[in-house]
């Protein structure tokens, strides 16, 4: 719903875009007409292509220019403007803010071919770094959500992966310190290394001491990568290893919802020389018909005008109205939107593992 609104503001945005330059020169026709011509409204009506070249391709200023220009030969006529130069002047000033105007928006026209090819480029770097994940694995069923603050980049510092090892379903989830191109590398160090040691270590642990190793040869000074790492296999338990990140949350079929907390906080990865102790793994029961729910910290610190946090808890139980994951995982996503009342501020990520219920069970499959 949220982001069908959000086009439908967009296209409505558009439209009101296109109609101004006419609506600029139709109200100084206007006001030209009934004020007379001593008071030398005329020259105004050039606003209309000059409006055209911010808003418009280059034939549509070229035409908003003929329409200014006829305009203008009409109205000094009515008035006699051409028996001085006063109609000349704003003939002039008419076809001089047309020329521009067409300059401009080629030139804009050229910069936005650019930043599509970008964009397009962009988007081939996030299919390789953030790669599709499985929809599904064994009896799990999984959804990601993924939403970059810088829309023209597509890509970002949040991270996510899923590998099925022989040990079982291995998940991670996390967040670089910081935000551009060093992010991305950042998190393109942790994936890499992530996606060789899920498949050769024998647990969680040795996973992620490969992780930091790999990273640890990467980053340089303070920076860091929160990241929670999950292991799911054939036993009623998940377990999990936390570096700092935000804790998952269990949704269970009865509606109960709470976050899978560490026995203790650790510190980031790219942190080892600071941390005496490794973090410590911790299991969390996770039978059919539960859901487990990763997710950045832009979800939970997207902020609504009065300055309140998104209470994913709260909103935690429209996970189980829909018994496909993806739409389930959508709707959260939208409300997120909706509370922050425009575009997030930071990425977020959200990945959905739903344990599909018994035959003959009532929860989501």
């Amino acid at each position: 719903m949220a982001v069908e609104k959000g086009e439908q503001r967009a296209r409505s945005r558009a439209l009101t875009l296109s109609a101004l330059p006419y609506l600029v020169m139709a109200a100084v026709s206007a006001v030209d007409i009934f004020a007379g011509p001593e008071v030398g409204f005329l020259p105004l009506v050039s606003l209309g292509p000059a409006f055209a070249g911010l808003v418009g391709g280059w034939r549509r200023t070229a035409v908003a220019g003929l329409v200014a220009a006829v305009l203008c030969v009409g109205l000094g006529i009515h008035s006699g403007l051409f028996e001085s130069r006063r109609g000349l002047t704003a003939l002039l000033s008419v076809a001089g803010v047309t020329a521009a105007g067409v300059v401009a928006a080629v030139m804009r026209q050229r910069r936005e071919a650019e930043l599509a090819s970008v964009r397009s480029i962009a988007e081939v770097a996030q299919r390789v770094l953030l790669r599709p994940v499985p929809r599904s694995a064994g009896p799990l069923r999984i959804a990601v959500s993924y939403t970059s603050a810088v829309a023209e980049a597509r890509i970002g510092g949040d991270l996510y992966e899923v590998v099925t090892s022989p040990a079982g379903v291995r998940i991670i989830v996390g967040d670089v310190q910081g935000k551009g191109l060093e992010a991305v590398e950042s998190a393109a160090v942790v994936l890499g290394a992530f996606r060789e040691a899920a498949h050769d270590e024998p647990d969680l642990p040795a996973v992620g001491a490969r992780v930091e190793r790999a990273l640890n040869r990467h980053l340089s000074g303070e920076r860091f990568v929160t990241a929670v790492l999950a292991e799911i296999g054939d036993g009623p338990d998940a377990t999990l290893l936390n570096f700092g990140h935000p804790s998952p949350l269990v949704v269970r079929p009865s509606g109960e919802v709470g976050y899978a907390a560490p026995p203790d906080r650790a510190l980031p990865l790219g942190l080892m020389d600071h941390r005496p102790d490794a973090p410590v793994p911790y299991t969390v029961p996770f039978a059919p018909g539960d859901q487990l729910l990763f997710y950045t910290d832009g979800v939970t610190e997207a902020r609504d005008s009065a300055g309140w946090f998104y209470p994913l808890d709260e909103r935690a139980a429209t996970l189980l109205k829909d018994p496909d994951p993806e739409a389930a995982l959508r709707a959260v996503r939208e409300d997120v939107v909706d509370h922050a009342e425009g575009p997030l501020h930071d990425d977020a990520a959200m990945l959905l593992v739903r344990y599909r219920e018994a035959a003959g069970g009532s929860g989501p499959v």
